[in-house]
């Protein structure tokens, strides 16, 4: 359940608030003055059978005796009386409550678990959304709505605030509305019994009166759920979240580098940036980010030119903005010639442009006038430090001025920060008023426009196009699943190496040569027969890290060296180690690649996230050079490449002095065909391939352990982003021999839709989209290949793999609200590809599909000229009704 039945609660007719109460510094009276003073224009009914009249209403004793129904309800009573309070408004027809109430199972008391598991027994036969309990409540100031115990009644703008911290939100609200900033919603969800913030970021994401969403997160829940709503948001309007409890003190001991090096805020991060959200890291970060969001308007670039009246300002500001990865602009010599003939001669002549400290307003107004028309300025940071020679507070209207009357459209890309208390106040209270963001510090006004920055390119890289897998990839996932399998028949958790490796193997993963042995004797004679040098390692089921216990011995020369080295190996860890059961050796011929760095890749799993995949540089003291980046599978070869390119190890990939360039791209794959091998087999829990060596002759896994567990979910389900679903592929052979394809569309699949959109006929595309087009823009086209299979299909019909580039004759579609209640499908079929039965077979897929999905209903806009689609539609029972308000599309839909 998602978004149903919100709008009673965010944008409700009537509003019942049990606990009403007029006892001063009651949260009861608070909340009954909030109601009322807000300007709600509905209906409000206040409940409690000790008072006759509330803040001038009048007052119902009980629930009974209430004259209809509220939307929605704000309780406020002891936690015992809420379960039964639950179930009499979903009965009366209420369909949303608010639960301020604390005390349902916070600190894991078991009463309060039972109270919380008996209200939403309660509330789920009537579909009644719940927010809370244990929160702050919910104000709507566009509707007059504040069902909180806030201090202070919100301004009404365009910034929607969801927190799980009540402290957190009132300072927030206390800030903004000092600095006159408004809200288009104010969100408490406490517990998340029930609303959480998946729910919230699907409801928000489609409320037009909310432009960007604020998020305050403590944990998350449905961690798929949330990762689908957030994608879907950030692609629509900046999502800006800030994580609480970065650090987690006393956390569990990982048996595998990876599970220790993996952290569960690297994985938020993760998730974060997978989604395209914008994440701030504390406080003031999240204030500033309000005030950037509800002022700064959008431009394109990152390069930013300072203009300031001292040098010292500039320099700081610099500072900053080089420490977080932004660019100086540099002005062109038009630019330096204009400046100099309207600057002093001591000006900086250069950026940052230093006017001098004696700067009047007019000096500021010749120097903006200049730089606003450098195209290689993206953004202007204008800075003012006090003095006794010139007029902060005039110096700021004439910026005011000079940006109404520029060209560029009134803020875009303009940030300000005029420094000082008293003497700033006047100057910040004008730049407020004309919607241009202000900042106490240049510090804090840099770190805005990088947060903007930043957010755009997290937007481009969702919207980036991969390439083709390099190479044919077709990985034995039965072999692999026989070796697991046999692993867990036998009640173990740990693969041995050799195992591992030929997991590893099956998945195409280059692995070194490796020979398994019992005794030290047998070591000798194997090694006698390998050329040069080799390593012997332990064989233990009870021991992971051999290194730490002396189980590795390198470069022994000749059977005599790798028996002595056994023996004492033997010793060694039957006095280190003495529970450890020894099965036996390894031995393996020692590598000798002088260019290769030492990476490790690896899986662990998250109690949130499910799996996550790590990258870094590796070796044995991986957790003390800590130079790794975590990312969400399922992984794409762009996705691997900006995961490598987090790393420090990645510049050493790169080349340097007389060390050629590592296969970057074998390095991508082997991220990519480790996604892939998770998300085929839902027992492998934990992957370490450490090292894996990388050079310009591509990749070599030296050592590798892999950890399995039954699950309780399928692959597919226990990832926190749906997978590409394979098990849909499938060859068709028409009639006259023609082998096809048809799959689910993946995001490489945008070259082939250009392709395909190419030799479309206007009417083919009018019909399809139902209005003209002449080209398929790239971000419609990535929206269209780069889609989430948990909410969205799409079945693509192309030549037969193996094809590097595939070509496509059609595509089915369906997108489902939130609910999974209703799809929207879409049909498009190549001009010469008609006529063969392909359109209905197309339409019986996505049908099909959607049944199983558990969709009640899918349905579709078709031109009322477009009767071939129409007889599609009436051959599979679909109803007719025309559009009021678009007499040319008729509007078709088939319940499932």
């Amino acid at each position: 359940m998602t978004i149903r039945n919100l709008d009673f609660m965010f944008k409700p007719a009537s509003v019942a608030l049990v606990g009403a109460s007029q006892r001063p510094g009651s949260i009861g009276a608070v909340l009954a003055r909030n109601l009322v003073g807000a300007g709600f224009k509905g209906e409000i009914f206040p409940v409690n059978s000790k008072y006759k009249t509330i803040e001038g209403l009048p007052v119902y004793p009980d629930l009974k005796s209430l004259p209809k129904a509220p939307d929605l309800a704000v309780i406020a009573t002891p936690p015992d009386a809420v379960p039964q309070l639950i179930e009499d408004f979903g009965r009366r027809g209420t369909r949303s409550a608010v639960v301020i109430t604390a005390g349902f199972g916070e600190g894991g008391n078991e009463n309060g678990q039972r109270l919380r598991a008996q209200m939403l027994d309660a509330a789920r036969p009537h579909l009644l959304r719940i927010v809370g309990p244990n929160c702050l409540g919910i104000m709507v100031p566009g509707v007059g709505l504040n069902a909180s115990f806030g201090h202070v009644q919100p301004l009404s703008g365009h910034i929607a605030f969801v927190a799980q911290s009540g402290a957190v939100q009132t300072a927030v609200l206390d800030w903004a509305t000092s600095r006159g900033i408004g809200f288009s919603h104010f969100v408490s969800v406490g517990n998340m019994a029930d609303v959480d913030f998946g729910d919230l970021l699907d409801y928000l994401a489609a409320d037009f009166s909310a432009k960007a969403i604020l998020l305050y997160i403590e944990n998350i829940t449905h961690a798929r759920k949330f990762m689908s709503a957030a994608r879907a948001a950030a692609r629509m309007k900046p999502v800006v979240v800030v994580k609480a409890g970065r650090h987690r003190e006393g956390a569990r001991a990982a048996a595998s580098h990876t599970g220790a090096l993996a952290g569960a805020d690297d994985v938020y991060n993760a998730a974060f940036e997978r989604a395209g959200m914008l994440r701030v890291m504390d406080m003031q970060a999240l204030f500033d980010s309000v005030e950037t969001l509800a002022m700064a308007r959008p431009f394109y670039g990152d390069r930013l030119a300072i203009l300031t009246n001292g040098g010292g300002m500039g320099v700081l500001a610099t500072d900053v903005l080089i420490d977080k990865k932004g660019r100086l602009a540099e002005l062109s010599p038009d630019t330096i010639e204009r400046l100099n003939r309207v600057l002093p001669g001591t000006w900086s002549h250069n950026n940052p442009v230093d006017i001098i400290g004696d700067a009047p307003p007019d000096r500021y107004v010749d120097a903006l006038k200049v730089l606003l028309e450098d195209k290689g300025v993206h953004a202007l940071l204008i800075l003012n430090c006090p003095t006794a020679v010139a007029s902060g507070t005039e110096a700021a209207r004439a910026v005011v001025d000079t940006l109404k009357k520029s060209g560029r459209a009134g803020s875009q890309g303009i940030f300000t920060s005029w420094l000082g208390i008293d003497a700033a106040r006047e100057a910040r209270r004008i730049f407020a008023e004309n919607r241009i963001p202000t900042y106490e510090t240049p510090g804090e006004a840099v770190r805005g426009f990088m947060q903007i920055v930043r957010y755009r390119r997290s937007q481009e890289m969702l919207m980036e196009t991969p390439p083709n897998i390099p190479e044919a990839f077709a990985p034995d996932t039965e072999a692999a699943r026989r070796i697991v399998a046999a692993v867990l028949s036998e009640g173990r958790a740990w693969l041995t190496e050799i195992e591992a490796k030929a997991v590893l193997a099956a998945y195409q993963i280059p692995v070194v040569q490796t020979r398994e042995v019992a005794t030290a004797e047998a070591a000798a004679e194997i090694s006698a027969r390998l050329e040069g040098s080799v390593a012997l390692k332990i064989l233990s089921p009870d021991i992971t890290h051999k290194s730490d216990v002396g189980g590795v011995a390198l470069n022994l020369t000749s059977g005599d060296s790798v028996l002595e080295a056994a023996r004492a190996m033997l010793q060694r860890i039957g006095e280190t180690v003495p529970d450890a059961r020894l099965t036996g050796f390894t031995v393996q011929p020692m590598v000798r690649r002088s260019n290769a760095r030492e990476l490790i890749v690896g899986v662990s799993e998250d109690v949130q996230f499910g799996p996550v995949i790590l990258f870094g540089h590796g070796g044995t003291a991986v957790e003390v050079i800590q130079d790794k980046a975590v990312a969400l599978p399922p992984l794409n070869m762009n996705l691997a490449r900006e995961m490598m390119r987090r790393t420090r190890v990645y510049r050493l990939l790169e080349g340097y002095r007389d060390k050629p360039a590592a296969d970057l791209d074998a390095v991508a794959l082997t991220l990519v065909k480790v996604s892939q091998l998770i998300s085929d087999i839902a027992q492998v829990a934990e992957i370490d391939i450490n090292p894996l060596l990388a050079d310009e002759r591509g990749v070599l896994a030296l050592d590798a352990r892999i950890k399995v567990a039954e699950s309780g979910l399928p692959a597919d389900r226990r990832m926190a982003i749906r997978p590409y679903p394979r098990e849909l592929e499938e060859t068709l052979i028409l009639s006259d021999g023609q082998k096809l394809y048809l799959r689910p569309v993946r995001p490489e699949d945008e070259p082939a839709f250009q392709a395909l959109f190419a030799r479309l006929s206007k009417d083919e595309i009018r019909l399809r989209f139902l209005h003209a087009m002449k080209i398929l823009s790239h971000d419609m086209a990535a929206r269209l290949t780069q889609i989430d299979y948990d909410r969205e299909m799409a079945l693509v019909l192309c030549t037969p793999p193996p094809q590097k580039e595939p070509e496509l004759y059609g595509v089915v579609r369906i997108a489902a609200d939130p609910d999974n209640e209703r799809a929207e499908f879409a049909i498009l079929l190549r001009g010469d590809m008609t006529g063969m039965g392909l359109g209905p077979m197309l339409m019986r897929r996505i049908i099909d599909y959607a049944r199983k999905r558990g969709i009640r209903e899918v349905f579709g806009e078709v031109l009322s000229e477009n009767r071939p689609m129409l007889r599609i539609c009436e051959a599979f029972g679909f109803k007719r009704r025309r559009d009021p308000h678009e007499p040319d599309v008729v509007m078709v839909s088939l319940a499932l």
